[in-house]
Formats: C-alpha cells, structure tokens, sequence
C-alpha cells in the first residue's frame, strides 16, 4: 500500500506476549503427557481500496483465544496501518482493532496475522467429584441465559421437556439432549437460513452446520437450567501436515455441579457416528479456538447491531457494516508434533 507508506505509516511487525504467563505456564505443566497437536496458524486479510468520498474504516480481527487447552505464543501482526490489541468484557475475546482514514487507503493493502498454537486434547471424566463444584457464579450464569437466535422459552423449552420426561440428573439430560440432536439434526449446507445458528430454525428444519446442531443443544440445555456456552474456531484436518483452512467450526460446553464444565460436539458426533461416544465430554486436537459466546459487543464498540459470533474479521466503513474484505488462512504443523487422528468437520 505504497500511498499509506509515503504519507509516513511504516510497516509495523509486533510480537504480543501471551495473557498471564504465569498461570499459563502452570496450565502447560499440568497437561504434561495428554495429547497434542503444535502447528504455525496464519491468517490473510485483504482489504480493497475504499471508495472515493469515504471517511473512516473500522476493523476488528479476531485473535486466537487462550486457554487451559491452548496455549499460544509468537502472536505477529504485520500491517501497513496502526493498530491496537483489545478485547470485549463479556467474555474475554480478544482482537486487533485498526481505524483507517479512508482517504488515505486508495489502494488495496493486507494484514498478516501468525501465530503458534499447541492445542491438548480435552477429555472431561464424568464422574462428579468428591468435591462439590461452587454454585453458579456470575459467569456461569449468564450462559443460563438466552441469546437473541438462542432463546429458552417457547418451542425449544417444550421439545427440551419433553425430551427429558422423567430424567432428573443434569448429565443424563445433557446426553439426551445431545443424543436427540445428532438423531434428528442432518448435517448439510441445503437452501437458506443454515449457519446462522437459529436454535427454532434449526429445532424446524433438523438441518444446518455446527452452528444450527450447538444453538440447538445449548437452547434446550439452559431451558433445562444447565449452563451452555459456544466456542468457535477453525478446523485442522488430521493426517494433512499443512494447508488452507475453507471455513470455520464450532462446537459447546455445558456445566455441570461436581464436575465443572464438559465440552461436546455435535456436529462432528453426527459426521463419524463411530464417535459419538467421545464428543460427549471431550474435544480432539483437531481445532483452533478463536472467540467464545453469542451476541458480541466489540471494544471500542461498533455500530451496528450485536455480533451474532466472532470468527471473521467485522468492519464498518463510515458506521456501516463493510463486508467486501477477503480472508485466507492456512496451517502448518510442527515436524515434530503428532497428530490426532480423530477426525473433525469443516464448515
């Protein structure tokens, strides 16, 4: 983006230290022996010369999420215009934010993003504890409650109770919930109005992608009184060393007293039935987790309505939404790194 450069914006090229080493480290510790996956994560954002008479874009980039079962580190954005690393209060999803004056952005230019990732196997035993789990906290609360295409009342409540007649114990609930929707849900991107993740649409049409198969889950589960929250990332395919990544892939946790919380994925459950069994209280390396939970309010925050979830990069251009940026992303594992060979879908 020559013009950018010679009105004095030199490349930046950053490297972002991880959130709270300390804990991470010990998290790291503690996984010592379970299974990984370790790979160089990169992703591509194009951005198009902005039209003439235009004042300013606005552009949020998700940035991986870190956690217990991902550790990340050597975080390197390069872009010809400042930025800054922010993140939303809610639930703790980070991103680069960049305001462009769209005067100045004539021609198109890109921002890189690259990371390593080391991503564990998370494997929950469903056992309650000895120790009974805290009440619900303030957190954990608010995934008892609904989301704007997720709501607990009405249809869902109904199929919810009706699905669970005379089953007391919150786990026995959670996995016939879980059993109902990979029964009824066929997995296909068929029409319109799949992947937006409308737990009725889905709950009436029983077809969709990760998306429509967890917003159903998690709506009957939090009608159930059982907190549920949704994740989303990018998928990385077993058995292929490097490549690019076509879309993204979500999946759930829902929370139980005594155990704490249990990760699930449909969706995969239903494309290798042979594993049904083991998407209900784990999730293989085969994932990358960029965002957490459902209408997200950005900081600074955007304009425009809520976002339903965070994977993509969102952008306004003058307060309205812009939708004319391109994408790529691609993976490249370790040489040394094994691979789990649990498959995982792609949406």
């Amino acid at each position: 983006m020559k013009r950018l450069a010679c009105l004095g914006l030199a490349a930046l090229l950053v490297s972002v230290a991880a959130i709270d080493r300390n804990s991470h480290a010990q998290s790291v510790l503690s996984l010592a022996g379970v299974r990984s996956r370790s790979l160089e994560f990169t992703s591509i954002i194009r951005v198009p010369a902005l039209p003439a008479g235009r004042r300013e874009l606005r552009l949020w980039i998700p940035l991986p999420y870190e956690e217990r079962y991902q550790s990340i580190s050597g975080l390197r954005i390069e872009s010809p215009v400042p930025y800054k690393i922010d993140s939303e209060p809610a639930y703790g999803n980070r991103y680069a934010y960049l305001a462009i004056d769209a005067r100045k952005a004539t021609t198109p230019f890109d921002i890189k993003i690259s990371f390593h990732v080391k991503r564990f196997e998370h494997r929950v035993t469903l056992a309650p504890s000895k120790n009974t789990a805290a009440p619900f906290s303030a957190s954990t609360s608010r995934f008892l409650q609904p989301d704007h295409l997720v709501p607990i009342d009405g249809e869902i409540a109904q199929l919810s109770a009706q699905e669970v007649t005379g089953i007391s114990a919150p786990r026995a609930k959670a996995r016939k919930l879980y059993d109902y929707v990979i029964a009824t849900m066929h997995y296909d991107h068929y029409g319109t109005g799949w992947g937006r993740g409308d737990a009725v649409w889905a709950c009436d049409s029983h077809h969709g992608n990760c998306t429509d198969f967890h917003s159903l889950f998690i709506g009957m589960a939090r009608a159930q009184g059982i907190p549920a929250r949704f994740e989303i990332g990018f998928p990385l395919p077993r058995n292929v060393h490097e490549g690019s990544i076509p879309g993204y892939h979500c999946w759930a946790q829902f929370y139980i007293q005594g155990i704490g919380w249990i990760p699930v994925d449909a969706s995969d459950a239903w494309n290798h039935k042979e594993q049904k069994d083991y998407f209900f209280g784990a999730l293989d390396t085969n994932r990358v987790m960029f965002s957490m939970g459902r209408d997200i309010r950005l900081n600074p925050s955007q304009k425009g309505d809520l976002l339903n979830y965070f994977v993509y990069p969102y952008a306004e251009l003058d307060g309205k939404p812009f939708n004319d940026l391109k994408r790529e992303y691609s993976f490249r594992d370790d040489p040394a790194s094994p691979r789990d060979a649990s498959s995982v879908g792609s949406d």
